[in-house]
């Protein structure tokens, strides 16, 4: 039998709960080093590392370790299938994230929130039974860690199926209305499961009524954002998974899930916040839906189409001072990291100056370019973001737009119809000379014409982002 070896505030403590909860405090500090390290893209990588390590630790100590009011441990056989229910899901989870590609990434990250959603509902209503009537603290967490969990769950399968292309928007007005109505009919059925005091058994109706609603407002919450908010909404779902969490942690006394599910809950929240300040918008009016649009549309021509070859884009940028290359989700899609890496490094050598423009909401996620870029051992400093260069983009001699639309369209600027009308862009049009490297003529994410694309300064370079910037390497080398 476990000797108990102290006493604190009248709680006994024996050698295995004392382990345990060293186990969590040096899990704590394991998630802490590694969300540290994940704060630059050289030391990302042994950052995950680090805090998978704080996770596997608190899961083992806690299967290991842990005992119930009665000081039971878990049974043998239940560690044995939680112990395969980890391996099999860290199988599972090494495999998809070798597998899936750089494009996806948004998309496996939306995955990701959904799970831990999911699991974070699952365990409330699971426990709901075991809550004591009028214990309103136990109560009060685990119904926000259901509709918390329950909306970061649906939330992010439907942002998972908006970045894969297999859901639409629904960009009708009176959704904000329908939506306030549900969250408040929502949050006012939580608030009478708490204060009825009726016992759990009696309100078996109301807490799956309440899970069901939670589910049906993460889907419709989602639903009529657009796509230049998508970054947004991912980081947003990412801190409901963590806070949920939190509440799931609580719910079992449990500091190992508090403190993750606050880190991940607070690093979601801040970056979220950061990135409205970055789009000059709210957090409520990314919610609502509401970017632009209630303006009048301005009049004004197209313009001509003006294409550039290889061989003038190779001069061009060959005798040029500054470049400025504006990578996008077609860089991405093309997976043309590497060879972009190639054109500045060879540029450079020329005496020419190439930085990267990076648009807080370039790609699909949160640091989208910047992963994707870390990826082809782009240096960092060469990364810079859309404040720090645009006062510079005056002086810049050619500006090239691999795959980027939305965030260097002007319509942001001067079109008060446009549905971006008030994001802030990378000033683009205010270069010397513009290269855009495209596929066609197709739209970007939030679906508007680009009148970048018919400045007098734009020369468009057609084709595969990849094989352009193949060719465009070979000739520079050749001249």
């Amino acid at each position: 039998m476990d000797k108990i070896i102290g006493t604190v505030n009248g709680i006994d403590f024996t050698m295995g709960s004392a382990l345990l909860e060293l186990s969590y405090l040096i899990a704590a500090l394991l998630f802490v080093f590694g969300l540290k390290l994940l704060s630059h893209p050289e030391t990302a990588r042994r950052g995950n590392l680090w805090a998978a390590g704080g996770m596997l630790l608190a899961m083992i100590t806690t299967t290991l370790l842990h005992k119930n009011a009665n000081g039971d441990g878990i049974p043998l056989a239940n560690v044995w299938i939680i112990m395969a229910a980890i391996g099999v899901g860290s199988a599972i989870g090494w495999i998809v994230a070798r597998k899936v590609k750089m494009t996806a990434m948004p998309q496996l990250v939306s995955l990701y929130n959904a799970t831990g959603g999911a699991a974070s509902a699952l365990v409330a209503l699971l426990e709901f039974p075991n809550a004591q009537a009028g214990d309103i603290g136990s109560l009060l967490v685990t119904i926000l860690g259901l509709i918390i969990g329950a909306i970061a769950f649906s939330g992010s399968m439907v942002a998972y199926g908006k970045l894969d292309g297999k859901v639409g928007d629904i960009m009708a007005g009176y959704m904000k209305y329908i939506n306030v109505i549900l969250l408040a009919g929502t949050l006012a059925l939580g608030a009478y499961i708490i204060i009825s005091g009726q016992q759990p058994d009696e309100l078996g109706w109301a807490i799956y009524t309440l899970f069901a609603a939670a589910l049906l407002y993460g889907v419709l919450f989602v639903m009529p954002i657009g796509g230049a908010d998508m970054p947004v909404v991912i980081s947003l779902l990412n801190s409901f998974t963590g806070i949920a969490a939190a509440m799931a942690g609580f719910i079992y006394n449990n500091e190992a899930m508090i403190l993750g599910g606050i880190l991940v809950g607070a690093a979601g929240s801040i970056l979220t916040l950061l990135m409205c300040k970055a789009m000059n918008r709210s957090l409520l009016n990314v919610i609502i839906g509401s970017f632009g649009g209630g303006g009048t549309a301005i009049d004004r021509e197209k313009g001509i189409i003006k294409e550039i070859s290889l061989s003038d884009a190779a001069v061009l940028l060959s005798y040029s001072q500054k470049v400025a290359i504006v990578p996008g989700y077609g860089l991405a899609v093309a997976q043309a990291q590497h060879i972009a890496h190639e054109l500045d490094t060879l540029l450079e050598g020329k005496g020419v100056e190439v930085r990267y423009a990076i648009h807080p909401v370039a790609g699909r996620m949160p640091g989208h370019m910047n992963v994707l870029l870390a990826e082809a051992d782009v240096p960092y400093e060469k990364l810079v973001e859309m404040d720090d260069i645009n006062p510079d983009m005056p002086n810049i001699d050619v500006v090239v737009v691999i795959g980027a639309n939305d965030v260097v369209n002007p319509a942001a600027l001067d079109d008060p119809s446009s549905p971006i009308y008030g994001m802030p862009i990378i000033m683009a049009h205010q270069a010397k000379n513009i290269i855009v490297m495209k596929r066609g003529m197709g739209k970007g994410y939030a679906g508007i014409e680009n009148f970048l694309f018919f400045n007098d300064k734009t020369r468009m370079l057609f084709g595969n982002a990849k094989d352009s910037l193949q060719k465009l390497v070979a000739e520079i080398k050749s001249m």
